[in-house]
């Protein structure tokens, strides 16, 4: 695919998810627009293709749905979570209403994480610093969960969905029960102050991406029960993109991408020390704008 024009806010998130069906793009525009094309699809993106105009303000951040390859999410800094069916045959005109509008946040929604085996569930992290979590099948919020004195920079669940963890400006890496909201374990991250990312291994371990004082890269492996401790940290480089951390459930494989960068390194994660791997580093000739990760329910062609 070429001619896409990726959204230039200055925010940081990939801008992109891809599922079996459908890759989605934050794009340029009016509001707070994005794209969704077909898998299949290849060539040229017309400037008069169909897209979603989804919120008033810029879009910060979609995700598919992992239970339907139809369904997507989307939040914005005009303080709303829209979901949207697509017609499986991708888009044939602009759509602009969702099926469900998520009003509850006072500030922009940061970010936004499907429940992974719960359908219908959705957490959103608000500029007011509080999470929701959401039934979409209702449009209402289940829970309401405070405890974070500064903006949180990202969320994710556990495997079963039993746990998420958070990261906030205060620095601080904190595990949530994700049905009371209460925190389980925190613990302090990296020491730098430019946002930094968490996500949870299959075996429940947490690894983490940030920056030292000095602004160098890096990402760490910790243990849940002792956060603080990293069982391992490696330094990297001293670019200025925040690393995305990509972890394959199935096969261990990390993969760290920075948005900006022209290379993807991945390592494998196992019990064997040092417990991170060194694989490999694959280079693109021009910076990467976004990316997004594939589940394997099904192959793409």
């Amino acid at each position: 695919m070429s001619d896409i024009k990726v959204t230039e806010i200055t925010w940081d998130s990939l801008f992109c998810d891809v599922n079996p069906k459908f890759i989605a793009f934050i794009n340029k525009g009016s509001g707070g627009p994005f794209l969704v094309i077909p898998v299949n699809k290849a060539g040229r993106i017309d400037k008069d293709y169909p897209f979603v105009d989804a919120h008033k303000a810029p879009c910060l951040e979609i995700a598919w749905s992992p239970f339907n390859d139809n369904v997507i999410a989307s939040c914005s800094e005009d303080t709303t979570t829209k979901v949207w069916l697509i017609p499986d045959r991708g888009l044939t005109r602009t759509i602009s209403e969702p099926v469900v509008e998520l009003c509850g946040h006072q500030k922009r929604v940061n970010t936004l994480a499907w429940h992974p085996t719960a359908n219908n569930i959705l957490l959103t992290a608000g500029g007011e610093n509080t999470l929701l979590m959401w039934n979409v099948g209702t449009g209402e919020a289940l829970l309401e969960i405070g405890g974070h004195p500064d903006q949180i920079w990202s969320i994710g669940f556990n495997y079963d969905g039993s746990q998420f963890v958070t990261t906030c400006k205060d620095r601080k890496i904190r595990i949530m029960d994700s049905h009371t909201g209460e925190v389980v374990q925190e613990g302090m991250g990296h020491e730098g102050v430019k946002p930094q990312r968490a996500i949870f291994t299959r075996d429940g371990r947490l690894v983490t991406t940030g920056f030292t004082k000095r602004s160098e890269r890096l990402y760490a492996l910790r243990d849940a029960s002792n956060i603080s401790q990293p069982v391992i940290q490696e330094e990297l480089d001293t670019s200025n993109g925040v690393l995305f951390p990509f972890y394959d459930e199935d096969t261990g494989l990390l993969y760290l991408i920075g948005k900006g960068d022209c290379a993807i390194r991945y390592y494998e994660v196992n019990d064997d020390p040092p417990f991170v791997h060194y694989i490999n580093t694959y280079t693109t000739s021009e910076p990467q704008r976004a990316a997004g990760f594939v589940c394997k329910r099904e192959s793409i062609n």
